[in-house]
């Protein structure tokens, strides 16, 4: 048994993990979600803070391990300074650097050309702009991405992309990173890179597109569940 925390990427809302949570539950697993601040001026402390109290406090049963999808890769390690944490498992994450803010990851790991050139190897404009439907549910069935799309529009803090990453480095904790083969937005062959990079791992290639949890749920939990591949 293991107490997997899931937090939401930038849309921010709990509801993001509702496919995954039973999947863990059936493999005999505990699962917390969290809804992320609303707040304009929450930085990433105070999105830290509020993971640590949606998880609570020790002891937790078969050890703590923190799921981050994409913009959580930028406050998920500050969660693993706070509790004791076994675990770090980065789902198409973003990978910050010491000092740099989320405003400034973008053109700093160059994820602009990326995300263009992999449109252009799809056959795909390249100068589209983005598009919630071809970008993130390209993959997720119609009915989830409807339910999806009809609620009210919520996202990260305007301070949380202005806030320096304030660690001096990465977590000494165990950390995996699943990328989606299919993620239009942060491609595979860019994340290889900035993962190599900035962290020193190899990505475990995840079938699908940038919202796993919604669109392989079953796939994502197995993953979550299994031990490092390479």
């Amino acid at each position: 048994m293991t107490t997997f925390a899931l937090i939401p990427g930038a849309d921010g809302r709990a509801r993001y993990w509702h496919r995954v949570v039973p999947e863990l539950t059936a493999r005999g697993h505990r699962a917390v979600t969290m809804d992320l601040p609303e707040d304009p001026h929450a930085g990433l402390g105070a999105y830290a803070e509020l993971v640590v109290g949606a998880v609570g406090s020790p002891p937790y049963p078969g050890g703590l391990v923190l799921v981050a999808q994409s913009l959580a890769g930028f406050f998920a390690p500050l969660v693993a300074e706070l509790l004791p944490v076994d675990g770090i498992v980065l789902v198409n994450a973003m990978v910050p650097e010491p000092g740099e803010t989320a405003g400034e990851w973008w053109d700093d790991t160059g994820q602009p050309a990326a995300r263009r050139a992999f449109a252009v190897a799809q056959g795909r404009d390249p100068d589209a702009p983005f598009d919630l439907r071809t970008d993130f549910f390209h993959d997720v069935p119609e009915e989830i991405t409807a339910e999806a799309l009809a609620a009210p529009a919520s996202g990260p803090s305007d301070a949380l992309f202005a806030d320096p990453w304030p660690l001096l480095s990465w977590p000494d904790v165990p950390t995996r990173f699943l990328q989606g083969r299919e993620d239009r937005f942060f491609p595979l062959a860019f994340q290889r890179r900035v993962v190599r990079d900035r962290l020193g791992l190899a990505v475990e290639e995840i079938p699908g597109g940038h919202l796993p949890a919604l669109s392989r749920p079953v796939e994502l939990a197995d993953r979550l569940c299994a031990p490092r591949t390479a």
